[in-house]
């Protein structure tokens, strides 16, 4: 009789986790290979996807400079402006 230390199901985990790490040394053997074969093409989609994250960035910034600008102009207004008819009423109950 043997003595087992993990179950089945233990096995079949470390298989499904070995299983993708070969396929992902797989992928990225043959991604390797593409990029040496042709790295003009690698360096232009890298250089299109630095683009587009660079051009998300700036319009990210801008839209929170104008928000800031927005909120500059809201604070430098003297704040009873836009609280007329703002009245805070407080019951003070004693009898505790």
């Amino acid at each position: 009789m043997s003595f087992r230390f993990y179950t089945n199901a233990i096995s079949h985990a470390s298989r499904g986790i070995a299983t993708a790490i070969f396929i992902v040394g797989l992928l990225l053997i043959g991604f390797g290979i593409i990029i040496i074969a042709l790295p003009e093409l690698f360096a232009t989609l890298a250089a299109i996807v630095f683009s587009i994250a660079g051009a998300g960035c700036l319009i990210t910034a801008v839209k929170i400079f104008l928000a800031q600008r927005e909120l500059d102009k809201f604070g430098s207004d003297d704040y009873q402006d836009y609280r007329n008819n703002v009245h805070i009423h407080i019951e003070e109950d004693h009898n505790i």
